[in-house]
């Protein structure tokens, strides 16, 4: 099976193609243009390198969030073209189960453990969610969601020895060491980035147990920041109506 694998979740565009779990080519790019310049091209360039096309490609793995929600809907909207042009199955892996399974690339295929996948939200925020490997299968502990770096670590007083890993890993490192016993983080720094290979393996182990999805939908866990600021700025302006 040859599958197409789509990453524009974060800075990162991110393009693999895979004949099951073996990757036949993988290209990234943070060059600063944006991922609706660079996605297609970086897709052209992938089938070129390994003498295939779209009408190759069995399944298509894409990152459906949470993350740049320019990112995501543009990596979603190329699925879903693809999917209606050449009936081609996709699925949507969410980005924080795709960073967990960038383990398998420093641990190995049967790593077995806790994992911890962070990214940061900015102002201490984040999102979260925790995830049991054993023997390279993945159980979801505590399933994605979006909250203030403390109180997703307060979630996480029953679990120990976990491995955490993402870029709020790194930057969060003092309040981890601080609030959880027995941390572990990844040792290689480039694997706190989302990438296109692990969010493949774990889009292939949900196919072999799950098949694939009816419909790809994004997964944002809170509002973009045009909307927040715009509702808090609303609600200033009917506060100071009511005080005047």
């Amino acid at each position: 099976m040859k599958i197409l694998s789509i990453d524009t979740a974060s800075n990162i565009c991110g393009v693999s193609i895979l004949e099951d779990t073996k990757p036949l080519c993988t290209l990234d790019s943070d060059t600063g243009r944006t991922h609706s310049e660079n996605l297609m091209p970086m897709i052209e360039k992938a089938f070129k390198q390994t003498n295939l096309t779209l009408n190759d490609i069995n399944l298509i793995i894409c990152d459906k969030g949470p993350g740049s929600f320019t990112g995501i809907r543009i990596g979603i909207a190329t699925a879903k073209a693809f999917h209606d042009s050449k009936s081609i199955n996709y699925i949507g892996i969410d980005s924080l189960q795709s960073l967990a399974y960038n383990v398998k690339q420093e641990y190995g295929s049967n790593f077995s453990g806790i994992v911890c996948s962070i990214i940061d939200c900015k102002n201490q925020n984040c999102y979260f969610a925790l995830y049991q490997f054993t023997n390279g299968i993945c159980t979801t502990l505590i399933s994605p969601s979006a909250d203030t770096v403390e109180h997703s670590l307060e979630l996480l007083k029953d679990y120990s020895n976990i491995l955490f890993i993402g870029d709020g890993a790194t930057m969060y490192s003092d309040i981890i060491k601080d609030k959880s016993s027995n941390c572990q983080f990844i040792s290689n720094s480039s694997l706190n980035n989302l990438n296109s290979i692990s969010l493949a393996l774990a889009g292939y182990d949900f196919f072999i147990n799950n098949g694939t999805e009816k419909d790809l939908l994004p997964l944002y866990l809170r509002k973009p920041q045009a909307q927040r600021q715009l509702e808090e700025k609303t609600l200033l302006n009917n506060i100071n109506k009511k005080e005047n």
